[in-house]
Parts: structure tokens; sequence; C-alpha cells
């Protein structure tokens, strides 16, 4: 009978390049050997520590170190709550504090890879496209590559928004519906994130809202260039991604590893929001798709141990 794996979990804080300290945290087995690196990105005014805590303990119990990182306005990181300024400037705190733990020397023979739900998806694929030969694959669940039309503003009102967001950024007029309550199909857990005071619950921010439609835009106009292995994960009855352009992903795509999952009747929060039944079916394909990736190795790591061998100064005989 195999031993049941132990959870150890850590929270410390990282300074980024424009000196604002975000929370950091990490999910490890505390009693054997990881078989993989999973980096969690998460949603829109979501964060890590509580609200992904349920994803990444049912990730770790499967042998897996899992990561994430609060981003700017999010969280308990530094930042006005829900403010976005840039989201380049995301990527690159994801990316600088994700690569710092890849680069390790007990995690440079093992495979990395990226767990982004909404939001969170498109900073994933983001990621991929900063260094496209870096990560082993991406778990999308629901990834923003559209904001579905039910919440998307009009075209004008996005033109009006845009020269807005310049001038005050900070406010809060974005007209929205509430997103938690079409989001997660569970009562108790819509509640749950009502309750966090580390979610942002009010109306979105000028410049934040400007930051996710154009991101959103651009990924859509660039789904072709998506090359690593992927597993996208929607809910055919998702009201605040859009399901059809995760479809096109997938058919688009140039990787040559690529899985579509839909699910009939489950909505948006895929990974702790709907009923415990259908949590199972979700984390069973999860695994599945990992497990199938992580046993066989990969050419990267061999690459770049073929490097490492290459550079490394050779003896030389003297007489």
């Amino acid at each position: 009978m195999a031993k049941e794996i132990e959870i150890k979990y850590e929270e410390e804080y990282v300074l980024n390049s424009r000196g604002m300290k975000l929370l950091a945290t990490k999910w490890i087995p505390a009693n054997e050997n990881p078989k993989a690196l999973i980096f969690m990105c998460h949603g829109y005014a979501m964060e890590c520590s509580i609200t992904m805590n349920s994803t990444a303990r049912r990730l770790v119990k499967g042998g897996y170190a899992v990561y994430g990182i609060d981003y700017e306005g999010h969280g308990k990181s530094d930042g006005l709550a829900g403010l976005v300024m840039n989201f380049d400037d995301v990527i690159d705190d994801c990316f600088n504090h994700f690569s710092k733990i890849c680069e390790k020397g007990e995690n440079k023979k093992k495979m990395r890879y990226l767990l982004g739900e909404s939001m969170g998806g498109a900073v994933a694929v983001l990621l991929h496209w900063k260094k496209p030969e870096y990560w082993d694959g991406a778990i999308l669940s629901a990834p923003m590559c559209k904001i579905a039309d039910d919440i998307k503003p009009n075209t004008l009102l996005v033109t009006l928004l845009s020269a807005l967001s310049k001038l005050t950024p900070t406010w809060q007029i974005v007209p929205t519906q509430d997103i938690v309550d079409i989001a997660f199909k569970v009562p108790e857990v819509r509640e749950q994130i009502r309750a966090n005071k580390y979610c942002f619950k009010g109306k979105p921010r000028l410049r934040t809202g400007y930051e996710l439609n154009r991101v959103a835009t651009e990924i859509e106009e660039r789904l072709s260039e998506v090359s690593l292995p992927f597993l996208i994960l929607h809910g055919e009855a998702d009201r605040v991604t859009d399901v059809s352009v995760s479809r096109e992903l997938y058919e688009v795509a140039s990787s040559s590893d690529k899985t579509l999952k839909l699910y009939p009747q489950m909505w948006h929060g895929l990974l702790y929001g709907e009923p415990p039944e259908n949590l199972e079916i979700v984390f069973s394909d999860i695994f599945g798709w990992i497990e199938e990736r992580t046993k066989y190795g990969n050419t990267r790591i061999e690459r770049e141990l073929k490097h490492e061998n290459e550079d490394s100064p050779r003896e030389s005989n003297s007489c």
C-alpha cells in the first residue's frame, strides 16, 4: 500500500522589478520527490493562497510540486486592489519568479507545466510566447482567449473605455455582470469567494478592463501560434469565457500535441466551483494527461543537459 503524501505549504514575498511585494505560494510533497513542477496562474480578481488551495492540494496528492504567485493588485500582493496597469508586467513577474524555481539545481531535470484558469489561461499562453521552448506543457481551464459576449462591452464602449483608461485608470465603471454568480455552480463556493477579503469584488477598473480586452483580442488573433503541448478544459455552459474560442484554439494551434475536453452542463469554475462528482471527472482528465507526458521525459531536458555538457570546461592532458 502506497504511503499517503504529506503536504508542505509555504508563503513568501518576492520583490518585482517595480519594487512591489508579491505573495508567492508553494505546496510540495513533504515525504517524496515530486514527479514534476506545476505553476498555477490564477484568474481575474482571484488569488492563490485560499481560492486555489484545494486545487493545489489535489495536485500535490498526485505527486506534484505546485507554485503560485498573486499578481499585482490581486490577493495579498502590493498594488491597488483590482488594478492591472500593464498586463506585460504581470507576465514578466510570473516568468521571473517561476523561472527562478525551475533553474534551482534540484528542479533542472524536472518537467514544468503551466496551469492557467480563466484569465490565468491567458497568462499561461503569454508565458509560453515569452519563451516558447521553456515550458513542457500547459493545462488551460476555461482560458480567456476571448471575453464572452455576455459580459463584453460593445465596440463603442470599448473605444470610450480605452480613452478613459489613460485619464482615470483606477475608476470602477466598467459595466459587467456579477461574474461570481455565473462562474461557480456550487452556492457554497460563491459564498466562500464573497467572504474572502483577498478576492476583489468591485466593478472592474478602467485600466484593468482595457488590458483584459487588449490581451484577449491579441490571443484570439494569434491562436495558431500556440505551439506547446496543451490540454484545454472547458464547461459547455460557461458564460464567462467563450467555449467556441477554445474549440478554435484546439483546431488551429500549431502544437502537435493538443487535447480538448468539453464538459456538458459544467460552468466556468471547473477546478473548484463544481460539485464533487464533476471535480473528480475534471481532475481525472488532468492527471491522465500530465502523467502520460511526465513518465516519458522530453527532448527539452535532454537538449539542456547536452548544452550544459558542451559548455562545461574540458580537462586537458599536459605532458
